[in-house]
């Protein structure tokens, strides 16, 4: 895989209603494998704001672990079967996440790598939704689609 990368992360939450949550962002990032862990590298600008916020993600077939820095900081770690609990800070305030996962799966191939994770997410320690993500990483120099 290239360093230069398009990158899609779909993220779907389920709130115990009729309603569903899904949110999309494709992206360019930097993306490099170091010590057995992939990383994926991109600032995201957030509407109506001027600072934007750099996403630091590195994952392995075990577990996902994100970093954002800039407007918006947190560090969410998710790992099958263990509960991990952050502060999210945010422009309007902290907020406490439990993040707890059932699933991190990992797919990859010559020039596309997939992660899939399902787990429960809590605020300030009551349940909020069931989610799933998924982030495909696709080489930029190669004419393959997302999965």
């Amino acid at each position: 895989m290239t360093k230069d990368v398009l990158v899609a992360i779909r993220g779907l939450q389920f709130d115990g209603t009729s309603e569903e949550e899904n949110s999309e962002t494709i992206t360019t990032a930097n993306y490099f494998k170091k010590n057995d862990h992939h990383y994926v590298v991109y600032d995201e600008v957030t509407e109506g704001f001027v600072e934007s916020t750099k996403n630091i993600i590195k994952f392995n077939e075990k577990e996902f672990d994100l970093t954002k820095k800039g407007l918006v900081n947190v560090h969410m770690i998710f790992e099958k079967n263990k509960k991990n609990v952050t502060s999210y800070a945010t422009p309007y305030g902290d907020i406490l996440i439990g993040i707890d996962a059932s699933e991190v799966n990992l797919e990859e191939s010559d020039h596309k790598i997939r992660v899939n994770i399902d787990y429960s997410l809590e605020v300030n320690y009551e349940h909020l939704a069931e989610c799933k993500i998924t982030m495909d990483v696709l080489d930029k120099e190669t004419k393959t689609k997302f999965f």
